[in-house]
């Protein structure tokens, strides 16, 4: 008997149908991935196992865990079956988490639900199990709060608290997509030492198909609410049956071919640049200290040139991005932008601010909801002492949107009216309206599906080709940054380590912790059924 077997599920919400006839097994011990673009219904599936569904949702068919239907269960029973045989690790762990909660009293917390335990055996079962995922009390005591923690370091005390009381299933919905690869892999091999140690079932939730081609014994393929494909990982990727499958495994190694750079004159110009935050005092009397952030960089991007930027989290990228925007003051060097300051006094140059853009992580986050796209992407005009009116203003709007693919029809709409990519798309169209030298791109694919990203990097390679686009490309994704990007800057510690033509740091890196990243880095295997 299987340990989850989801047969003929169907899921409607009111009228929508999400869940169109699943049917799947989860075997003890065995690691399953789920994988499929936005909207495929893998994440619905796993909301459906835990029986965690919304006002409205309906469900036929059977959702049997060792035996039995969960479906038939009142919410009670549900409620004690969560967490104990069923746990669940959420993709953005500063979200599942409480923020004016210890880590050690939420992983506690779980234990003192489910089980008849004093509070002190709690909290030491609590630390045992923090210890388990690679948080010991020496370095990471129980009285740390969330906001104290890297991402990474956040994430293992959710799947902590979600195998706290060992379940027999675990699922996990996108757990790795917004870190750091090294942290990332990190994540994997901890997801898959847990379930091979436990024999627990792991369910996993990702869309692109590089995370889980080494750790899976089974991967699901879904679409439209449909499982399309399924099978033992290794024979899968080697023999595709299915359209879709085939279009996602080169999605997930696309490339693009960049033009050459036309011009070898220098635009951005970073030297000797240090950027220092104050530190808390430590005693009640004490001086405050300091922490360098970036320390003593420099670098220079020529016009129409393509820059990538690479590191973990925390080693100073946001900061020196700010800092090339004109958002933050450096302590020492300077920043020009052909040939001025980024920087004059304590304020920023807007004459030069208007010459840099940037395209956001989240392209929904940086909309006003509220507004339709023709004023959303004509922002930036308010840099410009004679920004364009009546007629000039709408020919503006409408180059820009059919520059990045979209129609001028889409003026009028509002933001939520439009899918993940096609947001993206207008998050670069703002960037592009009033011309600028420089954009920064920080994170810009990072959140998106594999089809629709490798769409994006289509597009930037269009517009390179157009309007000699020059740019400044940030990520923690080196397979992106690899086809993105001429030359590249790999960041650690406040430091640049390694920089160089992209093929030859990726191919030849000289630096240990290059070395590291591209060792971390999800890769597909190069397998006959890619692109059949």
């Amino acid at each position: 008997m299987s340990l989850l077997h989801l047969h003929d599920l169907h899921l409607s919400i009111h009228s929508f149908d999400i869940l169109k006839g699943v049917t799947l097994r989860i075997d003890a011990g065995e690691i399953v991935a789920i994988t499929g673009e936005s909207g495929s219904g893998k994440s619905m599936t796993a909301l459906a196992a835990m029986q965690l569904l919304p006002v409205g949702a309906q469900t036929r068919g059977q959702i049997m865990l060792d035996g039995t239907d969960l479906t038939t269960l009142s919410e009670t029973d549900l409620c004690a079956l969560r967490g104990n045989d069923i746990g669940m690790v959420f993709q953005e762990p500063m979200t599942a988490l409480n923020p004016v909660k210890s880590i050690g009293d939420q992983v506690a917390e779980t234990i003192l639900i489910h089980e008849k335990t004093t509070r002190s055996d709690a909290r030491t079962r609590a630390a045992q199990t923090l210890e388990r995922v690679g948080l010991p009390q020496s370095q990471f005591p129980l009285s740390r709060f969330p906001h104290e923690l890297s991402g990474g370091q956040r994430q293992r005390v959710v799947i902590a608290m979600a195998i706290a009381l060992r379940p027999r299933l675990l699922i996990a919905d996108e757990p790795t997509t917004a870190l750091d690869v090294t942290t990332q892999a990190q994540i994997l091999d901890l997801l898959t030492k847990l379930a091979r140690e436990d024999g627990m079932g792991l369910m996993m939730i990702t869309h692109d198909l590089a995370v889980v081609a080494d750790m899976a014994d089974r991967i699901i393929v879904m679409r439209h609410g449909e499982i399309v494909e399924q099978g033992a990982t290794q024979t899968l990727l080697r023999d595709m049956q299915h359209p879709y499958t085939k279009m996602l495994f080169a999605a997930s190694a696309h490339r693009v071919t960049l033009p050459d750079v036309s011009a070898d004159a220098p635009l951005l110009e970073v030297s000797g640049v240090s950027r220092d935050y104050r530190t808390p005092r430590k005693t009640l009397f004490g001086k405050t200290g300091t922490f360098r952030a970036v320390n003593n960089i420099s670098f220079s991007l020529n016009r129409g040139e393509r820059l990538g930027l690479v590191g973990e989290s925390g080693c100073g990228k946001s900061t020196l991005t700010r800092a090339l925007l004109g958002l933050e003051a450096v302590q020492e060097g300077t920043i020009t932008l052909g040939g001025e300051p980024v920087f004059t006094g304590n304020k920023p140059n807007l004459a030069v601010r208007r010459r840099i853009q940037v395209v956001f992580q989240d392209p929904f986050g940086s909309f006003n909801p509220r507004h339709r796209v023709a004023r959303q992407i004509t922002e930036p005009f308010h840099l410009l002492d004679t920004p364009p009116t009546g007629a000039a203003r709408k020919r503006a709007i409408d180059e820009a949107l059919v520059a990045v693919g979209l129609t001028p029809q889409d003026a009028d709409k509002y933001i939520h009216e439009f899918s993940g990519g096609q947001r993206q798309r207008i998050a670069i169209a703002r960037a592009l309206i009033i011309r600028p030298d420089l954009i920064v791109f920080d994170e810009a694919v990072s959140a998106l599906d594999v089809s629709v990203r490798a769409q994006i990097l289509d597009l930037l390679a269009d517009l390179c080709r157009a309007y000699d686009l020059g740019y400044l490309f940030i990520s923690h994704d080196l397979s992106v940054v690899r086809t993105i990007t001429d030359r590249v800057l790999v960041m650690k510690s406040g430091q640049i380590v390694e920089e160089g033509a992209t093929e030859r740091v990726f191919s030849d890196p000289k630096h240990s912790y290059t070395k590291s990243l591209i060792a971390a880095a999800p890769v597909l295997p190069d397998l006959k059924g890619a692109t059949a």
